[in-house]
């Protein structure tokens, strides 16, 4: 039996509880997001565009970073998140035992991705949406 047919298998015999914890963890693991295939262009029929014409999905300008765990470094984390918030020690404290919550809100995605960088740098784990 093929490494593919065995997982497949073993797949078919998760509860759906377990097969969406194996979803979220393949996520985390691997970077990548488990989203049904969309198309990047459709057609459009109707309204101000006429036939043949074709809307493209807009790229996301605004993201948001949202603290989803500390791992064992707790205190490195509220460092940090200091350091890019500005909080006081308590509130940046109360932000990372509130786990999940936004560390910043509306930000480009260069500056989403340098926050990201720290945080798991420093032994958060973070999830930009």
């Amino acid at each position: 039996m093929s490494a593919i047919a065995e997982i497949k298998e073993s797949i078919k015999k998760l509860s759906v509880v377990e097969l969406a914890e194996l979803v979220k963890e393949l996520e985390q693991e691997f970077g990548v997001t488990a989203v049904a295939p969309m198309m990047a262009a459709m057609p459009v029929t109707g309204g101000a565009a006429g036939a043949g014409e074709i809307l493209v999905a807009e790229e996301k300008t605004e993201f948001t970073v949202v603290l989803t765990g500390f791992g064992d470094k707790k205190i490195q984390v509220i460092k940090v998140i200091r350091e890019i918030t500005g909080l006081g020690l308590k509130e940046a404290k109360d932000l990372v035992d509130g786990v999940p919550g936004n560390i910043k809100e509306g930000i480009s995605k260069d500056e989403a991705e340098k926050i990201k960088t720290r945080i798991e740098d420093a032994g958060g784990s973070v999830e930009l949406k």
